[in-house]
């Protein structure tokens, strides 16, 4: 009988490699996948619902403002594109982009705050 291996820290690394948190293009991709973690969470999936939670606890230390939450829960939440945001916001496409960009800037900000200090999060090219 061979002793199978078991690799404790697989799914961690994947999430690592898929969602480099350290960069704003790592955020947006969490961001669009948000309700693929919600759909996971639906099915048990623990790491999905801790995910989740680290998304709406970065929301709430990114001191955003209202137009950048509410873009972030139009776009990324209610699955409406950057078009329909700016119409139910009342802004034009581009501003959405605006607000976008700088929540997703101080959403990076929070996530590196985390690597760098031991929370569970990696920094590109770190263990």
């Amino acid at each position: 009988m061979g002793s199978v291996k078991v690799d404790l820290h697989r799914k961690e690394r994947e999430f690592d490699a898929a969602y480099a948190l350290d960069n704003a293009d790592g955020v947006k991709l969490l961001l669009a996948d948000y309700q693929k973690f919600v759909s996971r969470k639906h099915c048990g999936d623990y790491d999905a619902a801790t995910i989740l939670i680290d998304i709406h606890k970065a929301l709430d230390l990114a001191n955003l403002t209202d137009r950048q939450r509410q873009a972030i829960e139009l776009v990324y939440f209610g699955e409406l594109t950057q078009a329909e945001a700016g119409e139910r916001m009342g802004i034009t496409q581009q501003a959405v982009v605006f607000h976008l960009n700088a929540a997703v800037d101080s959403l990076t900000d929070v996530y590196y705050y985390w690597a760098s200090h031991g929370e569970g999060y990696a920094i590109r090219g770190t263990n």
